[in-house]
């Protein structure tokens, strides 16, 4: 998977770096200082790297928890976010990180500790009966590198117990071994991202195939666990109705409605400095010839179709479930951190 592996020298004796390395014994191996060095390099080929990423295992040294943009949540007063790895295993065309970021390598924050102890200064700083929502999979996907880091397992771990932290794990992955390994967890939300099938086709490579992502949110609902549906963000197709409504369908078909946590619905946008780098970076693709407008710094649909489209989802999404489980997303990319 990958066959160059880069190591802060600060992490190369810590003991998950061994655990990873262990799992790649053919991998070349490189120390260097900081992982900046090499991850905010200039003149760096993103498309190529996307093809053949590296991995970088480093230690995050502040900012560990942020709040949370305005928008991002499910109706929590409280909102936060964390990021223990930086870029995704997948290829989403929409996706803000190939916006964001020069480079297209893995890394990973191997210093879960700190991050564990400034969620709890964060929770610490509210009272007991206050309810605090930390947020996962922001600039990564929650679970898609899980046999290899152990990121959810690990915070399980450390909000088990404490029923004022709720957690969600975003993801579009089928790796939910570890989650089916233990009990589970009231303050655990699993929430997927999701796209018509013939959408994530185009644009959403390297995803698992919706079936098998149906299939693992089935089995996790039926060992018991939240599952959250996150339809963000929407993307237009002429027949995006019937696109969704096959969607749907599908999805309650074989979930059960009543049992879902949440549904989150919002539609593509990005900071229009993102949606530039995303033009240079596949000129020629198809989704770039979507009709969006530029609108106080965001790219985004034009607002009447993008009031339409959210009208029209919601109204579907409430024949299954019950109004106050169904938000609306209206999120901003994340301050670079």
């Amino acid at each position: 998977m990958y066959s160059n592996i880069y190591i802060e020298s600060d992490v190369r004796n810590d003991q998950r770096v061994s655990d990873i390395l262990r799992r790649f014994p053919d991998a070349n191996t490189v120390i260097l200082e900081r992982y900046t060095e090499l991850f905010n390099r200039k003149a760096q080929d993103f498309r190529l790297q996307k093809k053949h990423p590296s991995l970088i295992l480093a230690r995050k040294h502040d900012r560990h928890v942020l709040p949370a943009p305005a928008g991002y949540g499910i109706g929590g007063i409280h909102n936060y976010y964390f990021s223990t790895m930086l870029n995704c295993l997948y290829d989403c065309r929409y996706c803000f990180l190939q916006g964001m970021y020069r480079s297209a390598n893995h890394v990973v924050f191997v210093n879960y500790h700190e991050f564990a102890a400034a969620i709890h200064n964060v929770v610490s700083g509210y009272g007991k009966n206050e309810t605090v929502w930390f947020f996962s999979g922001y600039d990564c996907d929650s679970l898609a590198l899980e046999p290899v880091v152990g990121m959810a397992r690990y915070f399980m771990d450390s909000i088990e117990g404490k029923p004022n932290v709720r957690l969600e794990l975003r993801t579009k992955s089928t790796q939910i071994r570890s989650l089916l390994e233990r009990e589970p967890m009231d303050n655990v939300i699993v929430a997927f991202s999701l796209t018509p099938a013939r959408i994530s086709n185009e644009l959403e490579l390297k995803v698992p195939d919706f079936e098998k992502r149906l299939t693992a949110m089935r089995r996790l609902q039926e060992s018991g666990w939240q599952i959250g549906l996150r339809l963000d963000p929407l993307i237009y197709t002429p027949d995006y109705q019937h696109q969704y409504q096959a969607l749907l369908e599908r999805l309650f078909s074989v979930l059960n409605a009543d049992e879902i946590h949440s549904v989150s619905i919002g539609v593509f946008r990005l900071p229009k400095g993102f949606y530039k780098s995303l033009e240079r970076l596949y000129p020629d693709d198809s989704f770039i010839a979507q009709p969006f407008v530029s609108n106080s710094g965001q790219v985004s649909y034009p607002l009447e179709l993008e009031f339409e489209m959210k009208d029209w989802c919601f109204r579907q999404v409430n024949r299954y479930i019950k109004r106050r489980k169904i938000f609306f997303a209206e999120i901003q990319a994340p301050e670079m951190n």
